[in-house]
């Protein structure tokens, strides 16, 4: 806590009528057309059933909520959108990876708890989706309960998220498709109440220490530098897409193909981000209907430039090398740089930090350091399908993923921070750059054999399952120190200063090198049983196998099964106007392999590939002698993470006025993956194990109205909402030595800290409470106590409502959540008069400050003697609770007649808002990341959008 700054096509759930959270529409017609198509729920490997016929727990969020608008990743489209998922994005740089993603809760203390990705059928390593055109979605579904996730076994312990691309349609004309969007982001405030120029040069000149303190209160007054430094950090940043899509059938054979262009700049800047994609996805059957078969391909290229602190937390704290504080920590006394390069700053101040950092971080922004990710992607699968009688038939989807990473980061031959590392290296050359390229393929091969048959009233579906999944993934780095600025271009290859044996440990280039292949393995089978499309049974059983445990531990079993009951199909239900009511219930397990959380661009599959082995690696022994030192501990017991989940739900459509389901659900991990303590006799004190004990419990709701549903004027609103609680049950031995700690009893990540109490009025000193409820001013560790409160929000959800109008429309979401704290680091500096006195800008608050003239005020002397007690305090321990307006979107439909003789069939124009408002009490930038510590936050911006959709 006491952070301190340095001062240096499976699983789509389609719904038709009103039934889903967004319902499906067509903006593009104003006259609703009625139409009796039953829902179809496909639940993974070719496994479908009707809407009514389904038991299980999931949610779609269709493409009328995905497209159009301004989100590189559709990631961002989600939040509010369905319950029981978190979607938190914990970074606004353009093409992040920082994602958090949950669905019903945390399901491991140390584990991944990213969902499995599945698109289009085949499971994928992304996590991010930036290559993925949400343009090109259909659905995105979210399997929730056990009855939809065991299915895919091994790695579906934190939920399944299933995303299906658009396909074309069967005997359709062709149709030409053209959108543009146009948006511009600007960055959100604080409430911080920072200081100007002359504000911060008063608290200096109070505190005694910083450029103020040499000042006199004359100067201080006449003092006429008042920098913003936000213009000098930040900046609107404009975007455009554009995407063609064209789409066509025949009797027998459809596509859809589509062509994207995506270009972001950050609000901060020196960040960017640039992608093309294109897609091909084709559909065909055969005469006779008996043999079906598909081809798609998902091309992706993306560039993008980002600050250093997005993949090194080293300078999460660091005021000279993270240009994510410039903005708000700079002292505004300060003008803005008046060098044009590092080397002209160099030349002026040298190593002189104190009194230049926002001088440096402007250096950095202006290309002192670049930092640029590439990203080529490949997603490709054919499947075929074929019935080789009435009720059998067989099938396989096979495919690949395959992602090629680079990363190309460079400290510049002429950037400040190169000649100063340098200079102390007494070099003549300063710089370094380092090419980082990842290679990642994932291959996944399905295959089944499906019997159905009906027998009077009574439907039988049962089917077997091969499914393999193999990684094979390389990482390189090479890394070339020593430019020179004469001839270095960056990512060039040219400007490397030659290595020199009289100088090793300056010029000296460096490589490295992995490799990982991973694999597992699964067969299964599924049961589906209806009698009179009253009552249905649905089962799976699923034997798994993964490369990362020992032999006697490399298979487990998975199972699940689930009831329902058609209550609108009973006879007493006749003329009660539910067009559907059904209650189901469901119990099952499912597995988690993934022994580590994986960072930006990381496969987990590759992750501790050996934890089990003793490993041994060579270090360096007596008198620099080559050696051997023990690297891991192995642990032939580690074993699966294994999920029990049961839910209990209720699906209802009330003459297609009111939709919406309600469900509860309790999900126990066991068998946490947890360091054990071992003997330190070996040099090593804890292995990879098993331990522990996670409950999740909760409640989700949806409901949608149709108020009014006529020719010209159609209304509906809708809300979702969603409880979770999280307990630790058990666990072999606690580690309550942090701030932040996993305790039996509390929840995960649970804050351990003490109260902060105030401020005595007698010396302006700070008040704290010690653990035997006595007031002190010196607390200890020892008087910290748990708080109960985590950064895992308990409520989350949202709401809004549609609206169309003889062409015109209007449709709102709303996002909340609720029950989550964040301790505000930044907020902490700020109010905390040491930095002052180190030249860093201070909030203005502290001008009221305790004085012996101003005995009342509600915040310590400057000069308090227990200064910097407060870090394990809750002092600066916040809710994160906000309700946003996530998306606002106005516009108009023009209809075929009239568009008259115009060569197109539709047109849609119309403008929108994204995080345009947040209610909260928050003061930094953004509640909405869900972390313990506010530390690095790069602000999701605000963003208003002008587009068109045309259909030719």
């Amino acid at each position: 806590m006491n952070v301190k700054l340095r001062v240096l096509s499976a699983g789509v759930l389609f719904f038709m009528g009103g039934q889903a959270l967004l319902a499906q529409k067509t903006k593009n017609d104003t006259v609703p057309k009625e139409k009796a198509i039953e829902e179809v729920v496909v639940l993974g490997y070719s496994k479908t059933a009707t809407k009514a016929s389904s038991t299980v727990s999931s949610v779609t969020v269709g493409s009328e909520t995905i497209e159009n608008r301004p989100n590189i990743s559709v990631l961002n489209s989600i939040q509010g959108t369905a319950p029981g998922i978190v979607a938190n994005s914990n970074s606004g740089s353009p093409g992040s990876g920082q994602f958090n993603i949950l669905i019903r809760g945390i399901s491991s203390l140390n584990a991944s708890t990213d969902p499995l990705y599945v698109v289009d059928g085949l499971i994928t390593s992304s996590s991010q989706f930036r290559n993925l055109n949400p343009a090109d979605i259909d659905t995105f579904t979210i399997l929730k309960d056990a009855q939809a996730t065991s299915i895919y076994g091994n790695r579906a312990a934190n939920g399944v998220v299933v995303i299906t691309t658009k396909r074309g349609k069967y005997n359709s004309a062709l149709k030409i498709s053209y959108d543009a969007l146009t948006s511009f982001s600007t960055y959100p405030k604080t409430d911080y109440n920072m200081s100007n120029g002359k504000q911060l040069l008063t608290i200096q000149n109070q505190y005694g220490g910083g450029f103020g303190s040499t000042l006199t209160q004359q100067e201080i007054d006449q003092w006429n530098i008042d920098t913003d430094w936000t213009k000098q950090f930040m900046r609107t940043g404009f975007s455009q897409q554009h995407n063609l899509s064209l789409s066509l059938g025949g009797e027998n054979i459809n596509n859809y193909t589509s062509l994207g262009y995506l270009e972001s700049e950050g609000i901060i800047k020196s960040t960017d981000f640039k992608r093309f994609t294109l897609r091909n996805n084709l559909s065909g059957k055969s005469k006779n209907g008996r043999l079906n078969y598909g081809t798609i391909i998902g091309l992706g290229y993306s560039r993008r430039n980002q600050l250093d602190d997005e993949t090194n937390t080293a300078i999460n704290a660091n005021v000279i090398q993270n240009p994510l504080f410039g903005s708000i920590l700079s002292p505004t006394y300060v003008a803005p740089s008046p060098y044009s390069n590092g080397r002209d700053l160099f030349n002026a101040i040298g190593t002189d930090t104190a009194g230049n950092r926002p001088w440096i971080l402007q250096d950095i922004i202006n290309g002192g350091i670049r930092n640029q990710f590439t990203e080529i992607s490949i997603a490709a699968n054919a499947n075929a399908s074929y019935k080789v009688t009435d009720y059998l038939t067989i099938g396989n989807r096979t495919g690949i993923d395959y992602k090629e990473y680079e990363r190309i980061f460079a400290r510049a031959a002429n950037g400040y921070l190169s000649l100063a590392v340098a200079a102390g290296q007494s070099a003549q050359y300063g710089g370094f750059e380092q090419f980082n390229t990842t290679k990642d393929l994932t291959f996944n091969s399905v295959t089944n054999v499906t019997f159905n048959k009906e027998f009077g009233d009574h439907n039988v579906t049962v089917s077997a399952y091969l499914d393999y999944n193999k990684i094979h993934w390389a990482n390189n780095t090479q890394q070339q120190n020593g430019l020179n600025p004469l001839n270095w271009a960056f990512g060039a290859g040219t400007g490397y200063v030659p290595f020199n044996p009289a100088t090793p440990n300056i010029y000296r280039p460096s490589a490295t090198a992995q490799k990982v292949k991973a694999g597992t393995l699964g067969y299964f089978a599924t049961l589906e049983y209806d009698y009179q499309n009253k009552y249905g049974l649905d089962a799976v059983v699923r034997r798994d196998g993964s490369y990362r445990f020992a032999p006697a531990n490399k298979w487990e079993t998975f199972w699940s099964v689930g009831l329902r009951w058609n209550i609108d199909k009973e006879a007493f239900m006749e003329g009660s106007g539910f067009e559907m009511l059904k209650l189901r219930a469901s119990l099952g397990t499912s597995g988690n392999q993934n022994l580590t959380a994986p960072a930006n661009n990381v496969n987990p599959l590759i992750l501790l590939p050996t934890a089990y082995l003793d490993q041994y690696g060579s270090n360096t022994g007596y008198q620099n002698l080559p050696g051997y030192g023990l690297g891991n501990l192995g642990n032939t017991a580690l074993r699966w993470e294994e999920v029990k989940q049961s839910n209990i739900g209720l699906d209802f459509n009330y003459k297609g006025v009111l939709t919406g389901s309600v469900d509860y659900y309790q999900k126990r991990t066991s068998r946490l993956f947890n360091n054990i303590n071992v003997s330190g006799v070996t040099s090593v004190y804890t292995i990879n194990g098993n331990n522990g004990i996670l409950d999740n419990k909760g409640i989700e709701a949806l409901l949608r109205y149709n108020a009014i549903r006529n020719e010209n004027f159609k209304l509906s609103v809708f809300a979702n909402a969603a409880y979770n609680s999280n307990k630790i049950v058990s666990m072999d031995k606690e580690n309550l030595t942090g701030d932040v700690v996993d305790a039996i009893g509390g929840p995960a990540s649970q804050f351990q800290l003490y109260p902060y109490l105030g401020v005595d009025p007698a010396d302006g000193e700070q008040l704290f409470l010690d653990i035997n409820g006595n007031v002190t001013k010196s607390p200890t560790a020892n008087d910290r106590r748990l708080t109960g409160k985590s950064s895992n929000p308990k409520f989350t959800g949202g709401f809004g409502f549609n609206v169309d109008y003889k062409g015109f429309f209007l449709d709102t979401l709303f996002s909340f959540q609720q029950g989550g704290y964040i301790y505000d680091n930044l907020y902490s500096w700020v109010m905390d008069p040491f930095y002052a006195g180190n030249n860093i800008n201070v909030s203005a608050d502290l001008l009221n400050s305790w004085t012996p003239t101003n005995t009342g005020a509600n915040l310590p002397s400057l000069n308090a003697n227990n200064a910097g007690l407060e870090g394990s305090s809750d002092r600066f321990l916040f809710k994160s609770d906000f309700i946003r307006l996530k998306n606002i979107s106005l516009g108009y439909n023009f209809t075929k007649s009239q568009l008259g003789n115009l060569p197109v069939r539709s047109i849609k124009l119309f403008v929108q808002a994204e995080n345009i408002y947040t209610w909260s009490s928050w003061k930094g930038f953004d509640p909405e990341p869900i972390t313990s510590y506010s530390l690095n936050v790069y602000p999701n911006p605000k963003t208003v959008s002008v587009g068109a959709n045309i259909d030719f």
